[in-house]
């Protein structure tokens, strides 16, 4: 075991880095919709959260806390086909992108209480939330006050699995109608009083902070932004069978993983900026930097779920470690001083400056690849090309500025975009 955890590969390291002292790990404390977080980094609802076992060496490992995976009433059933994970990989990069077919736990209301009860009993300074999903009022309002009654600190709603919109558009998701998610939120509310509960939300939607605001209107506490993307994983095309394959067969999945990261900062940023409700954020987490982009458009914590599917649970050490770094680093005292440090320069398009920039090679760091001049040539503005050393060279009079250059070079600091 120790063999293997030395040689993984983690999605950020720290090399430059030095471990804090232990102490230090302080700096991490943080509150949220109320509650003392020993640090941002928590699991989401996933495989990760459906075993008791898991959570416990989970929380051992030094998790702030988890969302169990989602449970609904007795009877409920949950019809489980496999294999249910396929992956997205590129180039010799595994898992860029994680498909699944999962459904909601198999484990029922009555087990997943007696299981919030076990960990909080054992575990009192963790944040234990409990995921639910049901189809009528009566399943919703029961399943929020028994998980709550049992000792869960926070309700987190499912409403971004297909369990359908309260009959408003079958076979949708019940976060795609603005009306349904409203109605709802408020029976959760409701049954909840003042015990915090968050929506989790969906990103496939054609306009999010309408979706934001009804949650706001109906008094919930705060969002979890957000949830896999629909997609279809692959073909293998000798068969022309979609994957993951079962009996020849399949179906749409979840996608989540880094490539989806680009959704998630869209989806947070755009509820910061236009409500007032508390971010939980979720989707293509993989490391502490990606941690700090997530909470500096809104977040107030981050779940992590592929992650820690393809990583393990220790990448906990790196997310303290690299975030009590940074922190110290710039001088915070809380993560708290992180949230929304982005948003003030997330602008429209006519906002943006009209300066004229240019592409400049360092020729120290130029490795004669030629990917920016072909890229130019056949994707830009035909601005690069070889000098008789084989050296890249920018025609300043065709250069546009458009970056085409800079974004596919595989040296970092070669290729710079400089004001003229």
């Amino acid at each position: 075991m120790k063999k293997l955890e030395k040689n993984r590969k983690i999605p950020c390291d720290l090399i430059e880095d030095f471990p804090p002292a232990r102490n230090e790990y302080e700096i991490l404390k943080t509150k949220f919709c109320g509650l003392d977080f020993e640090s941002p980094f928590i699991l989401a609802a996933s495989p990760c959260t459906d075993e008791i076992s898991l959570l416990e060496r989970a929380f051992d490992m030094g998790w702030a806390g988890a969302v169990l995976k989602t449970t609904s009433v007795e009877g409920t059933v949950v019809n489980l086909a496999y294999p249910m994970m396929s992956s997205l990989n590129y180039n010799e990069s595994r898992v860029v992108g994680l498909g699944n077919i999962d459904l909601i736990s198999k484990y029922d209301v009555r087990e997943v209480s007696l299981r919030v009860s076990k960990l909080k009993n054992k575990y009192p300074e963790k944040i234990v939330i409990a995921s639910i999903m049901g189809t009528r009022k009566e399943d919703w309002q029961e399943l929020t006050k028994r998980l709550f009654d049992s000792g869960a600190d926070m309700i987190e709603c499912s409403f971004s699995c297909p369990q359908g919109s309260m009959g408003e558009e079958p076979g949708k998701m019940l976060a795609q109608s603005i009306a349904a998610t409203e109605k709802v939120a408020s029976w959760v509310k409701e049954s909840a009083g003042s015990k915090p509960v968050s929506i989790k939300i969906t990103p496939q939607v054609t306009d999010i902070v309408e979706i934001a605001r009804a949650l706001e209107r109906a008094g919930v506490d705060c969002i979890t932004a957000s949830n896999s993307v629909p997609a279809l994983m692959g073909i293998d095309i000798e068969n022309f069978t979609p994957v993951p394959s079962i009996s020849g067969k399949s179906t749409y999945s979840g996608f989540t993983g880094p490539a989806i990261k680009p959704i998630t900062l869209r989806t947070i940023a755009e509820i910061a900026k236009n409500t007032r409700l508390p971010v939980s954020g979720t989707g293509g987490i993989s490391c502490w930097r990606d941690a700090v982009e997530v909470m500096s458009v809104g977040a107030g914590i981050v779940q992590l779920c592929t992650a820690v599917m393809h990583y393990g649970f220790r990448i906990i050490d790196d997310l303290k470690s690299g975030l009590t770094n940074y922190m110290l680093r710039k001088g915070m005292k809380s993560p708290s001083e992180i949230v929304g440090k982005a948003l003030p320069n997330i602008v429209n398009h006519e906002s943006l400056s009209r300066l004229k920039v240019r592409s400049s090679i360092r020729k120290s760091l130029c490795i004669g690849c030629g990917v920016c001049v072909v890229a130019c040539r056949d994707g830009g503005h035909e601005a690069i090309g070889f000098s008789k050393k084989r050296i890249p060279v920018v025609d300043e009079e065709k250069c546009a500025g458009c970056g085409l250059c800079r974004v596919v070079c595989p040296v970092d600091g070669c290729i710079e975009m400089k004001v003229i």
